[in-house]
């Protein structure tokens, strides 16, 4: 996987071809692997330090775009992290003023970053989405991954959990074609120097529009992908699971697959902090939205302290509708 300090732009020529192209998952995949942008990570900003501590502060947050990256970074600063693992972050799109969330995150953070593109996206977003954009066209329109770090990365990788185009295929039965982008699921992966030795950590987002299975299979992939980019290694998984989601109202999120699964292969989710994850926001203001979507998945190291933080600014503005989760590791 290459490694860019900028990723190409997608053309006219790319745009006119996806537009034109057949909704099936054959085009899809041959889309997919064309896009240069969608095939590499950019890496950027500046590390504070050479080295983590062997006790490491770890966050994991689904920014929902990432409308206040400072506010965003000033909320993550008492806990002082030494690693962020972001999920929904927007890197030119008019919703977010064609900023790179990321990056603003990252220099508000005195640390160095990782970014990858889940998606690009082929169009402005819903409506409430549409109430922040600043122009009628998307820069960039990538939404993806990241990882913030206060040292350099030793090596850094994207991992596709899907390609088939769930957002784009008609000819998939759980299509969602209402809001067209092309892309997937997918985790970013970085092998960080400690103290101790190096670590793993990855930050990762799964299907929202999918069944446990869908999600476990995701995982499972994860996890293979894992054993081989960095065989042996301690590993810090923290994301958006969508544990639950787009499920019948009285199924419990806890019979999700995925977490058996991942017991199996000697993960842990006891970093996780109890509680529910969501919460209302100017994106997604659905106040009887109560979902525990959000989770660290540990293997090799221990947790020593875990909290949840409310993604609300000072003057009560929700920041995403995702609360952050927190954790130390020993």
């Amino acid at each position: 996987m290459k490694s860019l300090s900028e990723l190409p732009l997608v053309t006219k020529a790319d745009k006119a071809r996806i537009l034109a192209a057949p909704r099936t998952a054959v085009a899809h995949r041959d889309l997919l692997e064309s896009l240069p942008a969608m095939n590499a990570v950019q890496t950027g900003g500046a590390a504070s330090g050479s080295v983590l501590p062997a006790e490491l502060s770890v966050v994991a947050w689904n920014v929902e775009r990432g409308l206040f990256p400072d506010e965003n970074a000033a909320l993550l600063a008492p806990f002082a992290p030494d690693v962020v693992l972001l999920s929904e972050v927007d890197h030119g799109m008019a919703r977010t003023s064609q900023n790179h969330t990321t990056a603003d995150m990252s220099e508000a953070l005195n640390m160095t970053y990782a970014f990858g593109v889940e998606f690009l996206e082929l169009d402005l977003g819903g409506a409430t989405e549409r109430a922040f954009c600043t122009d009628d066209y998307n820069a960039r329109g990538w939404h993806g991954n990241a990882i913030l770090s206060t040292v350099a990365f030793d090596a850094v990788t994207m991992i596709r959990l899907d390609d088939h185009g769930h957002w784009f295929s008609s000819d998939e039965l759980d299509a969602d074609l209402s809001q067209p982008r092309v892309g997937g699921r997918m985790a970013l992966a970085a092998i960080v120097p400690r103290q101790t030795g190096a670590v793993c950590v990855v930050s990762t987002h799964l299907e929202s529009n999918a069944d446990a299975d869908h999600r476990a299979g995701q995982f499972d992939r994860l996890m293979d992908a894992i054993d081989a980019f960095a065989p042996g290694l301690p590993v810090i998984i923290g994301g958006d699971l969508n544990t639950g989601n787009h499920l019948p109202p009285d199924f419990d999120w806890r019979n999700e697959t995925l977490f058996a699964n991942a017991e199996a292969r000697d993960y842990d989710w006891d970093a996780t902090p109890a509680g529910i994850t969501t919460r209302p926001s100017l994106i997604t203001p659905h106040p009887t939205r109560q979902m525990k979507l959000d989770w660290f998945a540990l293997r090799g190291v221990s947790f020593v302290g875990k909290a949840l933080i409310p993604a609300v600014a000072k003057d009560g503005k929700p920041l995403s509708d995702h609360d952050a989760i927190w954790c130390c590791i020993s």
